[in-house]
């Protein structure tokens, strides 16, 4: 239906995603990146005991889930985290800066897997291949990457999560010949055990701090179902299906971040481990399978952070479209291609951010700052769940216990916190990100007015 201002009808988007591809979303999407850059850093803060921030990531994960879940089937539309915030309290500037920090975060994420795909990855196969001294733009690398990405978003949906799935079980294999190397250790007598269970604080800091701290970065890589909440009106049966892919999808990327993890720490020294930062992985390789060809792997390392990336990008769009339905930015915003029935002006948006991050800042220090925001937004989002209880749906949907989201916003918060052993640098990165934010709301605000952005309407 035409609104009332004579503004022709938008089609809606295409309802191409089911449990299985849902399922590979939820997996591909918290694999990614995180698990093939983030094991050397986390080693670096807790020690040998590599696994336990992982597995404590995922619970505290999982328990925000729970939430999710609880608020997509109530709500089954795109938008996440805003749209709930919005709901909950009617506050349209906090709703306006959480849409800003999961669009940012998604952005950001996308951004690091295209640095990570000029720097690291490609760099190891191009060695390969030519000699040491051959050199690419990492920089003209990104660019392009993201250039590519933004094309496989705007072609469809449909094509982005069958990318997915075929991206997935690529990554997938990377990891199961780590965690095979990891086994062939343990039946011939290799590796060190004792590693598993030592924790190796910073001068001055309790062991305690050193896995919290350890665990708050960490936590990075286990975000990828906040993503899939963005997908939720391109579902055929959200209300159905969202339970059981997002669980299952975080119970199975979990069990391999933690068998990654114990791997890792059985075969190398933690210090060795950062040291060898976001190529710690094919430093695993290179110890436990001296004969496995490097570049095999580099180039299962270029398809997880693409993989991650057309993911996130796949979200942070779908964040600009639901947001202009929401009226919470210009509807120019939401505008659907009438062929390719994509957000195809969000799509240009968010792919253009990129394109000037991976060109103009270094965001290898923004890992533990996206962390930050989503857990602060997590947070915001688990005591949505408890306010919205007074809203009554039309449907049956998913209802999470109440002890739930109750332990889920605290263990969010605290791992948000600065007694988390959280560094000063993810504070202060975050005070730029959010005072960007602030700018661009008021910005918006003397554009559009109050009218625009009325809190009562958004929450119909």
């Amino acid at each position: 239906m035409a609104e009332a201002t004579g503004a022709p009808a938008q089609p809606e988007l295409k309802r191409a995603i089911g449990p299985k591809l849902l399922l590979f979303f939820v997996v591909g999407d918290i694999l990614g990146t995180g698990v093939y850059a983030l094991t050397g850093n986390v080693a670096g803060k807790v020690g040998g005991a590599l696994w336990l921030p992982f597995l404590i990531a995922f619970a505290v994960a999982f328990l925000t889930a729970f939430s999710y879940l609880e608020l997509v089937g109530k709500y089954p539309r795109a938008a996440g985290a805003a749209l709930y915030t919005n709901r909950a309290f009617k506050i349209q500037f906090l709703t306006f800066m959480v849409a800003f920090a999961v669009m940012s975060s998604g952005i950001t994420s996308a951004s690091s897997a295209a640095l990570a795909f000029g720097r690291t990855y490609l760099q190891s196969v191009v060695k390969e291949f030519f000699s040491d001294t051959f050199t690419i733009s990492a920089t003209l690398v990104a660019v392009l990457f993201i250039i590519g990405l933004g094309a496989v978003n705007f072609r469809g949906v449909s094509e982005s999560v069958k990318a997915n799935v075929v991206l997935t079980c690529i990554e997938l294999s990377g990891l199961v010949i780590v965690i095979a190397i990891g086994v062939y250790a343990v039946a011939v007598g290799d590796g060190d055990p004792g590693r598993l269970t030592q924790v190796d604080p910073a001068p001055g800091q309790s062991a305690l701090v050193a896995v919290t701290s350890a665990t708050a970065l960490a936590f990075f890589a286990m975000v990828g179902f906040e993503d899939s909440v963005n997908m939720a009106e391109e579902c055929r049966d959200p209300v159905k299906i969202f339970p059981r892919a997002m669980l299952w999808g975080m119970v199975v990327a979990a069990t391999i971040y933690v068998l990654v993890a114990i791997t890792s720490s059985l075969l190398i020294p933690a210090d060795r481990l950062a040291k060898a930062g976001s190529s710690a992985l094919l430093e695993v390789v290179k110890v436990g399978a001296p004969s496995f060809p490097l570049w095999v792997f580099s180039l299962i390392g270029l398809f997880a952070v693409i993989n991650s990336a057309l993911i996130n990008m796949l979200m942070a769009s779908r964040l600009v479209y639901g947001m202009a339905n929401e009226r919470i930015i210009p509807r120019a915003f939401g505008v659907v291609h009438p062929f390719r029935r994509t957000p195809w002006i969000s799509i240009i948006f968010t792919s253009g951010v990129a394109i000037i991050l991976v060109m103009t800042t270094d965001i290898a220090k923004l890992g533990g700052t996206t962390a930050l925001l989503l857990l602060i937004v997590f947070t915001i989002v688990n005591i949505a769940v408890l306010v919205l209880r007074k809203e009554k749906a039309d449907h049956e949907h998913f209802r999470a216990p109440t002890w739930v989201p109750v332990l889920g916003a605290l263990s969010c918060a605290y791992l948000a916190s600065p007694l988390s052993g959280r560094p000063a640098d993810d504070y202060k990165i975050a005070l730029y990100l959010l005072g960007a934010g602030v700018v661009l709301w008021g910005i918006n605000r003397v554009v559009h007015g109050k009218t625009e952005f009325d809190a009562q309407k958004l929450a119909k």
